[in-house]
């Protein structure tokens, strides 16, 4: 946006000081202007409220966005410190059983010196580094009961098998450890984004709060009639689809595809079934109405978007995975003209929101931060911003 600021006059100066020839209207200047300071700072040194207004819907939509990105490194980390918690079990019990073939192995070494048979070889195969290294330099195998045999081969594979696991333990707590500093990382970013959306609104003064007031409210009502026309849409297709099918079922239609009329209505034997499961799906969303948004929850009490939506198809027996990267892909994309009730609406490019479509254009969501679960048009953020629509199940 171009600036506004006026110019000011140059004046001459020696040195930083203003010449004696100007002396009078700079203290006239000064005068006036130690006035004005203390009432507000120069409109030319504020941002326009538009500005204002562009700059916290971009706070908001980095924090949301940096919110997924710390709900993926929750989910990662989750998983990888079960599977450490997992890999050290397992290592805890293989080396209990690498401890009990040695003490057998063991057991036979003080046998034969015992009784002076090959004593030194059992207790050498025992102190080699690894028992390869000892079967490469000598024939001890050939000089083993077949008892002995058998609690070698049982030494050899539980070392082999605990070394493995002790591996990939480590490898796990390094994976855990970057997986740690990723949601650090993310929790970091929404929380510097909404401190940040926070410092520029308090700014504001109680007229641009009003006026801010006044142009959301026009958004909305402008998101409320694009729904009314898109719910007109959808009304007026399953109107010509439910006319198709009944003519197909009594005989009487007479048109044909090539002849441009409306298709006759796809067969779907699953949608009853999707109606149901969409069904319990929406009175779960409608029950949260109300409940603050708080990034990274996933409720009862409060929730993030992507949280509301794996909650409600939940509910309806459906599990869908925690994040919108990944709930974008789990199901069948479908176009917004055919969009039911149910059905997921993804937005941004980016894919960092979603809400749950109740129909009539409008859906249940959990906005942004300082928020609650409510129910809006799909429109409240501009026709641009929808991104796709998913059928879940």
């Amino acid at each position: 946006m171009a600036s506004h600021r006026k110019s000011r006059p140059t004046g001459s100066r020696v040195a930083g000081i203003r010449t004696p020839a100007l002396a009078t209207a700079a203290l006239t200047s000064v005068a006036l202007l130690s006035q004005s300071a203390t009432a507000a700072p120069e409109a030319d040194d504020r941002p326009s409220l538009e500005e204002v207004e562009k700059k916290v819907d971009d706070l908001y939509r980095q924090a949301e966005s940096a919110t997924e990105k710390y709900n993926s490194a929750r989910e990662r980390t989750a998983k990888q410190r079960k599977r450490v918690d997992t890999l050290l079990d397992d290592v805890a019990q293989r080396t209990q059983k690498l401890n009990e073939a040695r003490e057998e192995l063991g057991s036979f070494a003080a046998a034969q010196y015992r009784t002076g048979a090959s004593a030194p070889d059992t207790a050498t195969f025992l102190l080699a580094d690894t028992p390869q290294d000892y079967f490469d330099q000598t024939q001890l195998m050939d000089r083993m009961t077949g008892r002995q045999k058998v609690a070698v081969d049982d030494f050899v594979t539980q070392q082999s098998e605990t070394m493995k696991k002790r591996r990939e333990a480590t490898e796990s707590l390094r994976t855990l450890t970057e997986s740690q500093g990723d949601l650090k990382t993310a929790k970091a970013t929404v929380q510097r984004k909404l401190a940040d959306a926070r410092e520029l609104l308090s700014r504001l003064t109680a007229e641009e709060k009003a006026r801010l007031a006044a142009i959301e409210k026009e958004k909305q009502e402008e998101a409320a009639r694009k729904a009314a026309e898109l719910a007109r849409q959808q009304a007026a297709q399953q109107q010509a689809q439910e006319e198709a099918a009944r003519q197909q079922e009594s005989g009487t239609s007479t048109t044909t595809p090539e002849s441009g009329s409306s298709p006759s209505a796809p067969t779907d034997p699953a949608g009853s079934s999707y109606a149901t499961k969409a069904e319990k799906a929406l009175a779960f969303a409608r029950a949260q109405i109300g409940k603050p948004y708080v990034w990274g929850a996933v409720g009862p009490g409060s929730y993030d978007c992507s949280g509301l939506t794996q909650a409600a198809w939940k509910a309806a027996g459906v599990t869908l995975p925690r994040t919108t990267y990944d709930q974008v892909n789990a199901g069948t994309t479908v176009p917004l003209s055919q969009a039911r009730p149910g059905d997921l609406v993804f937005f941004y490019d980016d894919v960092t929101h979603v809400g749950i479509y109740v129909g009539n254009g409008m859906m249940i969501h959990a906005p942004k931060p300082g928020t609650y679960v409510r129910e809006e048009s799909l429109y409240y953020d501009g026709e641009s911003s929808i991104h796709s629509v998913v059928r879940p199940a």
